[in-house]
């Protein structure tokens, strides 16, 4: 089992080149890399085609250390020297959460597109900012919602409901447990003002999910909790959180994340998704079939053809990350639409702001 697939902080899953750029033509840079998730994001881009050339971080050894694992890449003395080149089209970031906005509306001021880890925000208000400058520049603020993009078996998922094998999507069911290992988290990890709570962070992922499947525009969150149920040497850490939403045709989700995930399971986290149509239901195993396949990517659909399962780890690829550089060049939305990674960070905020503490 390789580490990253046991610490979902550095999870960067590795996915076959599919370049949609010849070299040179889509520069980029990775900034702020508070979070391991910027491997991820930086892989993808370059998979697809990107080039990296500059890495900037605060900690000016991190960043070095960062850029000689891409040829090209160098380390950059500052944030401006990166935002003054005018071959960078896109700065990758995964600042720590509550700093993200701010980071992006620099990027976008400077005349970049902005691609940050998830969670965008942790307050509505910065939100709002985002919304704003986006108008203004007409730049991209896209959000690295990695449990659906950087996943072959939820992309694989999203195939299947758009070709109309389950028919219409009623119900989305999903389960995001995480691993704490709380000796390799950083000290703004357990900082609630910095991460911005459990919904907000890691429950943006299952909101995102739910207005992609079903096809909503819009939701509302019905009901929402939260908890700090076993770990007291960590008071602002909330180690459990579920909600309930209705999406504006009516579909319906709810959805369960913690960091509650045992030692003896072979990955970070069993997440799951359960995906109810008025034809039949798909359900992913995405990291591991336990005690089964310890590969993940599984894939179950049953529908009036009968039932059968998918292995498409290694065989669907990462398609986002290609769209989203063809979308940067060519001022389109096939990616993501900035209305969709807008709304699913404003349910998620709204989720986290009327949660019910429970414990």
């Amino acid at each position: 089992m390789t580490a990253s697939k046991q610490d979902g902080m550095n999870y960067a899953p590795q996915g076959k080149p599919n370049h949609v750029v010849k070299p040179g033509e889509f520069v980029f840079a990775a900034a702020a890399l508070d979070h391991g998730h910027i491997h991820g994001m930086s892989k993808g881009l370059v998979e697809a085609g990107a080039t990296l050339k500059w890495v900037y971080d605060r900690d000016h050894a991190k960043a070095e250390s960062f850029a000689s694992k891409f040829p090209g890449a160098k380390a950059a003395d500052s944030l401006e020297q990166v935002l003054e080149d005018p071959e960078v089209r896109l700065v990758a970031a995964a600042a720590i959460p509550s700093e993200r906005c701010a980071l992006g509306l620099q990027v976008m001021d400077g005349g970049k597109d902005y691609f940050t880890d998830k969670t965008p925000f942790t307050s509505l208000k910065q939100l709002e900012a985002a919304r704003a400058k986006v108008r203004a520049t007409g730049k991209k603020y896209m959000v690295y919602y990695s449990e659906r993009l950087h996943v072959e078996s939820a992309v694989y998922a999203g195939q299947l409901i758009r070709e109309g094998a389950i028919g219409r999507v009623l119900q989305v069911t999903g389960f995001g447990p995480h691993r704490l290992s709380p000796s390799s988290r950083p000290e703004w990890f357990f900082q609630k003002e910095k991460y911005g709570g459990i919904l907000c962070d890691i429950g943006s992922h299952q909101i995102e999910q739910f207005l992609y499947y079903s096809g909503c525009k819009d939701a509302k969150v019905l009901h929402s909790k939260i908890a700090n149920y076993n770990h007291p040497e960590y008071p602002e850490l909330e180690d459990y959180g579920d909600a309930t939403l209705v999406g504006d045709n009516g579909a319906t989700q709810y959805f369960r994340v913690d960091w509650f995930t045992p030692d003896g399971l072979g990955t970070w986290g069993d997440g799951r998704t359960f995906i109810l149509g008025t034809d039949g239901y798909i359900e992913l195993r995405k990291y591991i079939d336990i005690a089964r396949d310890s590969a993940g990517d599984h894939v179950y659909l049953v529908n009036k053809d009968g039932e059968r399962r998918f292995d498409v780890n290694g065989q669907v690829g990462y398609p986002f990350f290609g769209e989203l550089i063809l979308d940067c060049l060519n001022r389109t939305e096939h990616a993501m639409t900035q209305e969709h990674a807008f709304k699913a960070a404003e349910l998620c905020l709204k989720a986290q702001e009327t949660a019910v503490r429970v414990s």
